[in-house]
C-alpha cells in the first residue's frame, strides 16, 4: 500500500511549511519538512551544506531523505523548491503520496521572501537577490507547471489553502466528532484492511444489506485477510422500513454470537440506512464499540455517513430514535458507484444540489449543467460536497444551532417518506422538500423570488421530482408534520433558503403558511 504522504511543492515563498504545518495539524498527521531532515542527518543548517559541502552533496542528501519518505507513516511533507529537479526524487514522491504544487505571483513571493531572507536565508538566492530569483523562477517555471495540481496563494493564508488541499483530495479529521476521520480514495475498498490496521482498529465484523453487490462483501473480506484479519460477516435486509427495532435486535443477537467485544470494530458497508443502523448497533452494544462506516451509494457518501449521526424510525416517526457517535474512519470509494441503479444515483444528487444551496454557488453551477456532465465529475463534485457539511458540523456537532441548516429540504421531504410509508425514496423526498421549502421560504419574504423555480428546473435536469405524487394528500403530510422530531413547543423550525449559498433558520407556528406551498 502507498503511504499516502501529502507533498506540498513549489518555489521558495509560497508557503509551503506554513501551509504544511496548518494541514498536518488538521488532518492529525505528522509534519515532515525535507530542509530539516536533511539539518539532522548532517548535523548543518542547509546554508552550511551548500557553503561547505556545495550543492551536488546536498542535492545528494536530499535524495537520500525522500527514499526515506517511503518508511515513515503517512505525513505531510513541505519539499524544497528544487527536490523534484531529478527524475528520480519525482517518481518516488508520486509513487507514495499525493502531490500539490503551490505557486503565487512573482512579486508576492519577491515581497514575502525579502520580508524573512534574514532569519531565513536562502542559499540560492544569497547576493544579488532580485537577479538569481528572476533567473530561478525563469528556469523552473515550466517545471512546476508540468504538475497536474497547482493551488495559487497570492491572495490565501496557509489555513484557506489548507482547506483548498484537503477540500481536492477528500481527507479530513473531525476533532468535533472524537477525531473521526473522512477518506475519499479511489480503490479504497482494496485498501480496507490496511487502512484498519494502521489505525489500530481490531476484529472487524462486516455488516451490510442483503442488496450489496456480492462483489463488494468479498473484496472486503479480501482486503481483511491480506492483513491478516478473518471478519464476520452479516447481513441485514435492505430498505428504509428495515430500519427498526426488529433488525437492530437481530444486528445485536449476531454480535453477541460472534463474540465481538469491546475491543471489536463493526464496518457498516453499504447506504446510509446501513449506516444509521449499524451506528446506532455500534453505540450501543457493550455501551460502546468501534465502528467504521463504508458508504455505497452516492446519499451516504454525501451525508448519512458524515457527522455521526446514528437512528432508527419508530411508530411513524423518522429517526425519532438515535445517538450522536461518529465512526473512527469513513472511508468513500467512488468505485463502488459503478454498480448503483441509475435512480439511486439521481437519489443521492438531492443531497449534493442541497449542499450546494447552503454554501456552494459554484457547485449549484456545477449541477445546473446536467446528469451526463455530473456522471463525467462525480468525483469532485462529492468531495465539495462532502465539505460543505464537514464545515458546518465541525462548528455546532450536536445540532445546537447552525448545523440545523443542514436540515433544508428534510422537514417536508421526512414528512413525505412517512406518508408514503418509505416507498418515495429518501433523495427524492428531499427534493420534493427543498422546493416546497424554497416555496415557503418565498412566501414568508425570506427568499429571493423565482428561486424555487430554479431549484426545480436544476432538480428535472437531474431526474428528480419537484411535485408531490398524486396519491399523497396534503393533510396527511401536515399530520406527518406533527410527528417531526424538529418541533419544538409547537413550533416548527426550517432550514430556508435566502439565495443560493445562504440558508436561514426560521421558526413556524402555522402550519397553514406551509400548506399554502404544498
Amino acid at each position: 500500500m502507498k503511504s499516502k504522504h501529502i507533498f506540498l511543492y513549489g518555489p521558495p515563498g509560497v508557503g509551503k511549511t506554513n501551509t504544511g504545518q496548518v494541514l498536518a495539524t488538521e488532518l492529525n498527521m505528522p509534519f515532515i519538512d525535507l530542509d530539516h531532515e536533511i539539518e539532522l542527518a548532517t548535523g548543518m543548517n542547509i546554508q552550511q551544506v551548500f557553503t561547505m559541502k556545495g550543492e551536488k552533496e546536498f542535492r545528494h542528501h536530499e535524495n537520500t531523505a525522500i527514499q526515506n519518505l517511503g518508511d515513515k507513516p503517512a505525513s505531510v511533507v513541505a519539499l524544497g523548491g528544487g527536490s523534484l529537479l531529478q527524475k528520480k526524487n519525482r517518481m518516488i514522491v508520486e509513487n507514495i503520496g499525493n502531490l500539490i504544487v503551490l505557486m503565487a505571483e512573482e512579486q508576492i513571493l519577491i515581497n514575502r521572501l525579502q520580508s524573512d531572507i534574514t532569519s531565513q536565508p536562502r542559499p540560492l538566492l544569497l547576493d544579488d537577490f532580485l537577479k538569481k530569483f528572476s533567473s530561478l523562477m525563469v528556469q523552473r517555471r515550466t517545471h512546476y507547471e508540468s504538475f497536474p495540481v497547482h493551488f495559487d496563494t497570492s491572495d490565501l493564508g496557509p489555513a484557506e489553502v489548507a482547506w483548498k488541499i484537503k477540500v481536492h483530495l477528500g481527507r479530513f479529521y473531525l476533532r468535533a466528532m472524537a477525531g473521526c476521520e473522512v477518506v475519499f480514495q479511489s480503490d479504497g475498498l482494496q485498501e480496507l484492511g490496511a487502512l484498519f490496521k494502521s489505525r489500530g482498529l481490531r476484529n472487524p465484523a462486516l455488516v451490510t444489506d442483503e442488496n450489496l453487490s456480492n462483489t463488494y462483501v468479498q473484496d472486503s473480506v479480501s482486503a481483511f485477510k491480506r492483513e491478516g484479519f478473518s471478519p464476520v460477516i452479516i447481513k441485514i435486509p435492505t430498505g428504509e422500513s428495515n430500519k427498526s427495532w426488529i433488525i437492530v435486535n437481530q444486528v445485536w443477537k449476531e454480535f453477541i454470537d460472534a463474540q465481538l467485544d469491546r475491543d471489536s470494530t463493526v464496518v457498516a458497508l453499504g447506504g446510509g440506512m446501513v449506516s444509521d443502523l449499524v451506528g446506532f448497533a455500534a453505540s450501543t452494544f457493550m455501551r460502546g464499540i468501534n465502528w467504521v462506516c463504508v458508504p455505497s451509494t452516492l446519499l451516504a457518501m454525501v451525508d448519512a455517513s458524515l457527522g455521526g449521526k446514528t437512528g432508527l424510525n419508530l411508530a411513524g416517526w423518522k429517526n425519532i430514535v438515535g445517538s450522536y457517535y461518529p465512526p473512527k474512519l469513513v472511508l468513500s470509494d467512488p468505485g463502488l458507484l459503478f454498480t448503483l441503479p441509475e435512480v439511486e444515483f439521481c437519489a443521492g444528487l438531492a443531497e449534493v444540489v442541497k449542499h450546494a444551496v447552503i454554501s456552494d454557488p459554484e457547485l449549484f453551477y456545477f449541477c445546473t449543467l446536467g446528469l451526463p456532465w455530473v456522471k463525467n465529475h462525480v468525483e469532485e463534485l462529492i468531495k465539495r460536497a462532502m465539505a460543505v457539511k464537514i464545515k458546518i458540523i465541525e462548528e455546532d456537532p450536536k445540532e445546537q444551532g447552525i448545523r440545523s441548516v443542514l436540515n433544508l429540504g428534510h422537514t417536508i421531504g421526512h414528512a413525505l417518506e412517512a406518508v408514503s410509508k418509505f416507498r418515495i425514496r429518501h433523495g427524492e423526498a428531499v427534493a420534493i422538500g427543498l422546493v416546497k421549502e424554497t416555496k415557503l421560504g418565498e412566501s414568508l419574504g425570506v427568499t429571493e423570488k423565482g428561486l424555487s423555480d430554479e431549484i426545480a428546473k436544476l432538480l428535472l435536469k437531474l431526474n428528480l421530482p419537484v411535485g408531490l405524487p398524486k396519491d399523497v394528500l396534503r393533510e396527511d403530510l401536515i399530520r406527518a408534520l406533527f410527528l417531526d422530531k424538529k418541533r419544538i413547543n409547537k413550533s416548527w423550525v426550517f432550514a430556508l433558503p435566502e439565495q443560493i449559498g445562504s440558508v436561514k433558520l426560521v421558526k413556524i407556528d402555522d402550519l397553514d403558511k406551509v400548506l399554502e406551498v404544498l
